[in-house]
């Protein structure tokens, strides 16, 4: 009698998805906000595509880098390589002066490798680096939606503001809870970015408003890493109302 051979293992999915799930804020509302003010264009689907696709690629090569061991990630950088490859190349096809951008995201990007090879990928210039590749893509949907950049600055400097004070403050409610330095440069920097955006606008000062109580008010209190994620992506939905009524 024959035996069976066993089934063949199927690789969860969960090793292919990072385990971020602030990220994901990061990557769709720069997007959306440079899609809904600058105006919708084809090439912003595909451009999407890429986004999210490189983010996975880049994802799992920083953690090839952090570990020392490609080959531990082979199956997700070739899952994610050739579709950011195929659905970049589309978009720089159709828009090739978003090769201007090239310079900034390789040099984040390196930024980010180096902490990663140190494995310090949580130091606050690492988080600031990333945010400002993901607020870059509301400039790069202005770009593709043949939109001047100077036309979607403020809607930039506004998420750029809220992402860059969303690390600050997260920080103060999971990593560095209990920390002093990082509470009062957090709430030093929301009251700043308030009293700007209130002179921009009073809209989006109110916003800021709402950002710099919760600054003030929420570190120190127990509230779950759920929570917090829940809480903020309110925020982020109402980022993205107020910029693009704005």
């Amino acid at each position: 009698m024959t035996r069976s051979r066993p089934p063949a293992r199927r690789r969860p999915v969960r090793q292919f998805i990072p385990p971020q799930h602030g990220a994901w804020a990061m990557l769709v509302l720069p997007w959306l906000a440079g899609v809904l003010v600058a105006g919708f264009r084809w090439t912003h689907l595909p451009l999407f595509g890429a986004w999210l696709t490189g983010y996975l690629l880049s994802y799992y090569a920083l953690q090839a880098v952090k570990t020392r061991r490609p080959r531990r990630f082979r199956d997700q950088l070739l899952a994610y390589g050739p579709p950011t490859v195929l659905l970049g190349g589309l978009v720089l096809a159709v828009h090739p002066d978003l090769l201007w951008y090239a310079p900034a995201y390789a040099v984040l990007l390196v930024a980010n490798a180096v902490y990663a090879w140190r494995r310090k990928e949580r130091a606050l210039v690492n988080d600031l680096a990333s945010v400002l590749q993901s607020c870059l893509m509301v400039l790069v949907a202005a770009t593709v939606a043949d939109v001047p950049v100077e036309q979607v600055s403020g809607v930039f400097l506004a998420v750029l503001a809220y992402f860059t004070g969303t690390v600050l403050y997260v920080k103060t409610m999971i990593r560095e809870r209990g920390s002093a330095g990082y509470r009062v440069v957090s709430v030093v920097y929301h009251l700043v970015v308030f009293a700007l955006a209130a002179w921009a606008d009073w809209l989006l000062g109110a916003l800021f408003a709402i950002l710099l109580a919760r600054a003030w008010v929420l570190p120190g209190r127990k509230l779950t890493p759920k929570q917090v994620g829940i809480l903020e992506i309110v925020n982020s939905v109402l980022l993205l109302v107020v910029v693009v009524v704005v």
